[in-house]
């Protein structure tokens, strides 16, 4: 596959925006549209378009961990996330929040709908990870696995002219026993 300079540029410039943007929608969700949803899809489209230009090689050099480590952490974020509150004598998937002071930024709120977020987030960031280790890169593997013909190939028209319309009649009627094989001579 050639690769093409203009979409390699672009894609090393867009991916960080779209990661950002992804981040973005990521914490404002649970203030605005967005959420751990649809930043895990955006982060997603980011990472479709390192595959592109890169295939899985380019994807895994953009995670450390693996795949199913990153599945499995957003789902134990998300699950575990909806059960604290049970823990602590409430209502599954209750809400809580905590207001910070920052020196910098003023007050911070956050929520347990976050902690919740970043676990969907993680989650979905996980199964495209997945689905792109499955695509994989075992091309040359399977190149291998492709024997070489051994005997020569034959055109269309020989393959199929025992079974055309100029095909001797001794080929469709058959023999006594009705048995005729591919040349079009009884067995």
């Amino acid at each position: 596959m050639k690769r093409s300079l203009i979409l390699d540029v672009s894609v090393r410039l867009l991916y960080p925006s779209i990661i950002v943007l992804s981040l973005y929608f990521l914490f404002s969700g649970h203030n605005q549209p967005g959420g751990g949803f649809v930043g895990g899809l955006a982060a997603s489209a980011g990472i479709s378009l390192r595959y592109v230009t890169g295939g899985v090689d380019a994807v895994r050099r953009s995670f450390r961990l693996e795949p199913w480590t990153i599945l499995g952490l957003g789902l134990a974020i998300s699950v575990g996330t909806a059960i604290f509150p049970m823990l602590l004598g409430g209502e599954i998937l209750e809400h809580g929040a905590l207001k910070l002071h920052p020196p910098l930024l003023h007050e911070v709120k956050i929520t347990s709908a976050l902690a919740f977020d970043i676990g969907v987030y993680l989650v979905v960031i996980g199964l495209v990870l997945m689905i792109f280790e499955a695509f994989g890169d075992d091309r040359d593997d399977e190149m291998d696995m492709i024997e070489a013909p051994t005997e020569p190939a034959m055109s269309v028209g020989e393959e199929y002219r025992p079974l055309s319309q100029h095909s001797p009649a001794r080929f469709w009627l058959g023999d006594d026993d009705g048995d005729v094989n591919v040349d079009g001579d009884p067995t």
